[in-house]
């Protein structure tokens, strides 16, 4: 019998990051990675309610990941630039939260 931990870890490889399901090759850093790329959640909820306006959302094992960026850092994603705004590790995946730099 498997552990909760093990059987988390076995439904984040196999399923949420799994090619044939949700995975997707991203670009992230210059290196290839699978993983799960949400875009414009700014439009899913409000900051009020403790979401982040985002344009994207990264979902990626941890180790694929480059080493963990603070706020306002850049981060490259699919060749362009992403300016980082949350970075968390929470049940064995990491979840990056991204702006692009807009010019006013």
């Amino acid at each position: 019998m498997n552990s909760f931990k093990e059987q988390l870890q076995s439904d984040i490889q196999n399923i949420f990051l799994n090619l044939n399901e949700y995975g997707e090759h991203h670009i992230i850093e210059g290196r290839e990675i699978v993983c799960v790329i949400t875009d414009d959640t700014s439009k899913e909820g409000s900051s009020s309610l403790g979401m982040a306006e985002a344009d994207l959302v990264v979902y990626a094992m941890p180790k694929d990941l480059p080493a963990r960026k603070s706020p306002g850092a850049s981060l490259n994603v699919d060749g362009r630039e992403y300016i980082v705004t949350d970075w968390s590790v929470d049940a064995g995946i990491a979840q990056v939260t991204l702006q692009q730099n807009r010019s006013v």
